[in-house]
């Protein structure tokens, strides 16, 4: 049992800018696990830190706890235009995650906010929040344990969740929904298909491309992945979440690039390729023990 003490200790090295940005994101994750209200309120106050990246995680732990304690924080940050537009839209999709429906006409209202990024996000939200409604239930839990912002399709064949993900003439919604269902299929012809998905729509549609494939951690599409975070010319926003895509797969064939851009001049791209090492090295780390533990078991049988 962790102890009121305990939790200020961790919610004090995540609002202290002067810590290791991967020791706050320790920290928390950290939080996220614990949840509470009081996990909640740590959270919340490092909304005025300078680090968008590190603001943007925070809003999508908030989503990830689906705690309502979190909506009065939530709706100023999405209110917020002083805010970069990646926390604007993070803050978005956990309002969405959150799942209730008191939040629909302040998501209506920013649906047609300037900022495309953050209008598609809040559609796909009340698009969300009325698909639980209509259906009055939530989605099947995911494999990968997380609140994402549209239910899988139920369609099965890869070819034709393929289709429906690239075609830019069908619904955002429909399209996230072909994207998760191609996830929760698992495998490298799923992995592939969803790879085609980070050379077309918005850069918000390329950005949750670049989070699933992080979720799944295959190799196969480390190509795809460091073309995107290699490209100048894509959004800031698709680029640092392919370098924590390529962090979460952690192999070999990831580290040559994540070095290489851990100085990039766009500071959210840095800072992720800074926390993607940090999960390589814990990634490679928790997998030589396991395996240094398994040894000294069967050693001693």
């Amino acid at each position: 049992m962790v102890t009121e003490k305990e939790v200020e200790a961790i919610g004090q090295t995540l609002v202290d800018a002067a810590q290791p940005l991967p020791a706050r994101f320790r920290a928390l994750f950290t939080l996220r696990n614990l949840g509470g209200r009081v996990a909640v309120d740590w959270i919340s106050q490092a909304f005025g830190d300078s680090s968008a990246l590190l603001k943007h995680e925070l809003a999508y732990c908030l989503g990830q706890m689906r705690d309502e304690a979190a909506i009065p924080v939530l709706v100023r940050v999405l209110e917020d235009t002083r805010q970069e537009p990646m926390v604007r839209h993070e803050a978005g999709e956990a309002l969405g995650a959150i799942g209730n429906p008191d939040v629909l006409d302040v998501l209506k209202r920013y649906s047609e906010d300037p900022v495309v990024e953050v209008a598609e996000t809040c559609q796909l939200a009340v698009k969300r929040l009325e698909w639980l409604q209509e259906n009055k239930e939530e989605p099947g839990a995911s494999p990968y344990l997380s609140v994402d912002p549209a239910p899988p399709a139920e369609e099965t064949d890869i070819a034709k969740l393929r289709k429906t993900l690239l075609d830019e003439s069908r619904t955002l919604f429909d399209r996230y929904r072909a994207m998760f269902a191609l996830r929760n299929l698992g495998g490298q012809e799923a992995v592939l298909a969803l790879a085609d998905g980070l050379r077309c729509g918005s850069a918000l549609f390329r950005h949750e491309i670049g989070y699933v494939l992080g979720q799944m951690q295959h190799e196969a599409c480390v190509p795809q992945l460091t073309a995107a975070l290699r490209s100048r010319a894509e959004s800031p926003m698709v680029r640092h979440e392919c370098a924590e895509a390529l962090g979460s797969i952690a192999r070999a064939s990831c580290l040559e690039t994540l070095r290489a851009f851990a100085h990039d001049e766009e500071r959210v791209v840095r800072e992720s390729c800074e926390v993607a090492l940090d999960m390589y090295e814990y990634e490679n780390g928790s997998q030589f023990q396991y395996a240094d533990g398994l040894c000294k078991l069967q050693a001693s049988a």
